[in-house]
Formats: C-alpha cells, structure tokens, sequence
C-alpha cells in the first residue's frame, strides 16, 4: 500500500487492546461494522468470552501490569489472524487529587497502565506491520492540556503522546501510521473507577460513538490525531 492511500478495514486483521472496557468495546464494535476481522484483549474475562461470541473475534487475557506479556498477546493475535494490520490500545486508569496528596504508588500505577503498557503493546506491533498498516493509541485532552487535580495522570498520557509523536516520525519512510487519539471527557463510568480521590465536577460528555467512529476514520486515512 503505497503511503497516504486509504486502509480497507473491510477484512483488514485489527487487536484492540483494552476492549473489555466502555471505550474499548465501542471500537470493537465500529471496526467489526466495517468488516474487520479482530483480536480482542483485556482483562475480564467473562467480557472476552461475550465479545467472541459476538464479533468471532480473538481473545487474549491482558493485564496492563503485565508487560512481559504484552509482547506474547501481540504474537498470538498476529498467529491467530494470520497477520495483522491495525492496533489500537484502549487502556487506562485515573486518579484525581492535588499533585502532593498522590502516593507513589498511585503514581507508578498510573504510568504502568497509561503510558508503559500501551507503548509495550505498540512497540511489539510495530514490527509485524506492512506499509500502511497503522497503531493508536488514547491519551486524551490532557495530554496536550493538563488538568489541576488531575497531575499525574496528565502526566502520563502526555508522555503517551510524545512517544506517538516520535514514533510517527521515525515510521514515516515504513508508511506506517500513528493515531493519537486526544478524546475529551466522555460519560464512560471511567471517571467513576478512579484509584484515588474523587473526580472533580466534569461537564457533559462528548458522544462516544461519534468518538469511535473518528478514531476508526482516522486509522482509515492515516490521520495523525484525532481530538
């Protein structure tokens, strides 16, 4: 596929990573819709079982603390579908209180799961893709306008972003493409499943179809960001 041309999703082999949750499942969705042919990875796994069962898609168990793993659930997808032309990373976790207030551990949670589980999933990806293949990845508005109350977690997806960013860069002459996906607030319950503290009070959510459907379109044209 020559660099700028569309990708056919219409039997494109798509992983979504993190499709056990809201987010995650609405792609799962949009992608099938479009006649992708899928891998599904997450960590509940009677939600696993549910997507298979709907969308025949691949499933594979996946911790985002688990990075030794992320490579494995990387290779088997690709064993399964016989290759693979598109991985999206959907996880995340978040934590809101002033930066002082948030232990360590809250913090290395937050980059675990934010920043160094999705790079490992689209770093090990990176290889087995052909030109015009394409990655992405959510990070959220925060990433490029970070939040008080919300540091590190800001933090986090921001340094998600800088590694699409460079990654874009140096997979250019490959014509591969990276989608970073700057998504505002959406009413997922994500917010609700903090590790710490209390969310502040949020406005109205965006609508999350519209949302996934952008990201899909984005994957499709090669678009570098989607907000």
């Amino acid at each position: 596929m020559a660099r700028g041309e569309r990708l056919e999703l219409d039997g494109a082999r798509v992983l979504v990573a993190g499709a056990t949750g809201v987010l995650g499942g609405s792609l799962v969705r949009e992608f099938s819709a479009r006649g992708a042919a899928l891998a599904v990875a997450g960590r509940q796994s009677a939600r696993l079982q549910e997507l298979s069962g709907e969308f025949g898609a691949h499933t594979e168990f996946f911790d985002a603390y688990d990075l030794d793993g992320a490579g494995d659930v990387v290779a088997r997808s690709a064993e399964a579908l016989g290759g693979l032309d598109v991985v999206v990373v959907a996880v995340g976790a978040v934590a809101f209180g002033a930066a002082e207030s948030l232990p360590d551990d809250v913090a290395e949670h937050l980059f675990a799961v934010n920043t160094l589980a999705p790079i490992a999933l689209l770093r090990a990806a990176l290889p087995l893709l052909r030109s015009g293949g394409a990655i992405a990845a959510i990070t959220g508005v925060v990433s490029e306008c970070p939040m008080p109350g919300m540091a590190v977690y800001s933090a986090s997806k921001a340094a998600l972003s800088a590694w699409l960013t460079a990654v874009r860069i140096e997979q250019r002459r490959r014509g591969v493409r990276v989608v970073d996906a700057r998504l505002p607030h959406m009413e997922t319950g994500f917010a609700d499943r903090a590790v710490a503290g209390r969310p502040p009070r949020l406005p109205p959510g965006a609508d999350l179809e519209a949302a996934v459907r952008r990201i899909v379109d984005a994957v499709e044209t090669g678009a570098a960001e989607v907000g």
